[in-house]
């Protein structure tokens, strides 16, 4: 019988071989797949990997995404997310399983951008970031405005050409800063960081032209977002058409369709005064006219009873003196109390003068600004004496102090656990050892028992 073996056998493959031959020719005939799926069981672990199953209703497969392809994503998987996903069939040979490494997903039925929005609005959402009762109030007739967008665009020329026509003596400082492309958000955390550590602006203005979704993405930044909530100074967020929404409008104190609506909302309150003013002017110019025609009137009717002065002539002059002299007296006495009237009015102007009410603003909003500094300096103060009380306390518990004292950490390649006990591993598995100073990556070439 072992001659019949002998003599029919072709080729006897060690595992490991037959393992390395299957490895080539599925990697040779699939070296670039799309698939298409269902999620679950979906893990993120610390390594920044993700591991998956992507399944239909008759079979699953696994799936990893390492963590170099997982930065390009712009939103988070999660179970029973339906998807398309690319890559290429790989063998883990001390397991025998093949899996799919991915270098690509796209969610289905919503485009990635989209999905990402959503998912950073929801966990904005729960953070309480769009709070209504947490946002600023817009001060009352702004005299400093810092903008920050591209010098270059459309939108601080729209924004300029409003303000000038308005109110141009509002002091307006541009703070550059890119808002499209690779480091736009990053670019506008540090403006508005900027005018809230180093200029005096009464209100900040974020804002651009309209774009697609991918124009406007960097307004939908988390970074963005927190920025904005802990800025001191209110900001207006002003981003593309009245349609476009982003994460930026969501967590500012006071969102504006356009960069010229933001500019129309920050001059609206002194046009108002401005309407009043002019409307005061015009009712009391108006009463005076009156009283001045009525008094005309009068003293032409008066006029119409001379009928013939020549046959009284001495009464009608006597007369005429008396009624002289009470139309003066009439006139002064009305003309004072005009007068009174109009001085009463210009004092109450004078009270209520928007100056007035700037400076009581101003001074309270010094008032605050310094119990805001002694506050936050108090809390920094208190916070680092935590932190140096908390590194005290887990100083002692740091597992790195081990190593100096000649001990080693295992862990297990490439899954990046730590091996306790030699059950757990098998000759030919590949570990990592890690020493006080440096690493060590070992191969098993012997298992003894515990």
């Amino acid at each position: 019988m072992n001659d019949s073996f002998e003599h029919a056998k072709t080729t006897v493959y060690s595992v490991s071989a037959l393992s390395q031959e299957i490895k080539n020719l599925l990697e040779e005939s699939f070296d670039f797949v799309w698939v298409e799926g269902e999620i679950s069981n979906f893990r993120n672990p610390s390594s920044g990997h993700y591991y998956m199953v992507i399944k239909d209703e008759k079979a699953q497969i696994r799936a990893v995404m390492f963590r170099p392809r997982t930065r390009y994503l712009k939103f988070m998987p999660e179970d029973g997310m339906k998807v398309i996903v690319q890559g290429r069939i790989g063998i883990y040979e001390p397991r025998g399983e093949y899996q799919l490494v991915l270098d690509f997903i796209e969610p289905l039925g919503v485009g990635a951008l989209a999905l990402a929005f959503e998912q950073l609005k929801r966990k904005l959402a729960e953070q309480g970031v769009f709070d209504e009762t947490i946002k600023k109030p817009l001060p009352f007739l702004p005299q400093r405005v810092a903008v920050i967008t591209s010098p270059t665009g459309a939108a601080i020329r729209d924004f300029l050409k409003i303000i000038h026509r308005r109110f141009a003596n509002i002091e307006i400082t541009l703070v550059p800063a890119k808002v499209q492309g690779e480091g736009a958000a990053e670019e506008m955390v540090e403006a508005l960081e900027t005018v809230n550590r180093e200029l005096e602006a009464d209100v900040i203005v974020l804002t651009r032209g309209g774009g697609s979704l991918e124009d406007l993405w960097a307004f939908n930044s988390e970074a963005l977002a927190l920025a904005i909530r802990a800025s001191r100074i209110a900001v207006v967020s002003a981003v593309g058409h009245e349609i476009d929404v982003t994460i930026s409008d969501l967590a500012a104190d006071f969102r504006a369709p356009t960069p010229s609506a933001a500019a129309e909302l920050l001059v609206a309150e002194k046009e108002s005064l401005t309407a009043r003013i002019e409307q005061n002017r015009r009712r009391l110019s108006s009463a005076l006219q009156a009283c001045v025609a009525g008094k005309r009137d009068r003293l032409r009717f008066l006029s119409r009873g001379l009928r013939d002065p020549r046959k009284r002539l001495a009464d009608s002059w006597m007369d005429l003196e008396g009624l002289q002299s009470r139309l003066a007296r009439v006139m002064e006495i009305a003309l004072k109390t005009h007068k009174r009237t109009l001085a009463a009015e210009g004092r109450a102007i004078v009270l209520h003068s928007p100056l007035s009410r700037i400076d009581m603003i101003r001074q309270k909003k010094e008032f605050q600004k310094r119990t805001l500094i002694f506050l936050t300096l108090k809390k920094l103060k208190d916070l680092k004496m935590e932190v140096s009380l908390g590194l005290g306390r887990i100083a002692p518990m740091n597992p790195l102090g081990v190593l100096e004292r000649g001990y080693s950490m295992t862990r297990k390649i490439p899954e990046g656990w730590i091996v306790r006990s030699s059950r757990q591993m098998e000759k030919g598995d590949q570990v990592s050892v890690k020493l006080a100073r440096g690493e060590l990556q070992c191969r098993v070439e012997k298992v003894l028992a515990d």
